[in-house]
């Protein structure tokens, strides 16, 4: 992860525009973390946030709405005691 003071940020805003890896802003006067930026075209962070579980995940092809279904559809059986 990539550390990045206030002033630089000024100086380059196309730092945005290019980021490939998770950086965050810093204070260097005060010495705290102001924000953390990931970046969200280039590269998925699900990854780097899933940290020791990140083998458990499971890709799919599945669609947002398409998951949202099927768990509405399960959560459904479950509470009225409903197969399909």
């Amino acid at each position: 992860m990539l550390s990045i003071g206030i002033g630089e940020i000024q100086k380059n805003t196309s730092i945005f525009a290019n980021l490939t890896e998770a950086i965050q802003i810093v204070d260097k006067r005060k010495k705290q973390i102001l924000a953390m930026v990931y970046p969200t075209k280039k590269q998925s962070i699900i990854q780097n946030l899933a940290g020791k579980y990140k083998h458990q995940i499971n890709s799919t092809n599945l669609t947002i709405e398409q998951i949202k279904e099927q768990s509405m559809i399960q959560a459904m059986e479950e509470k009225y005691g409903l197969s399909s």
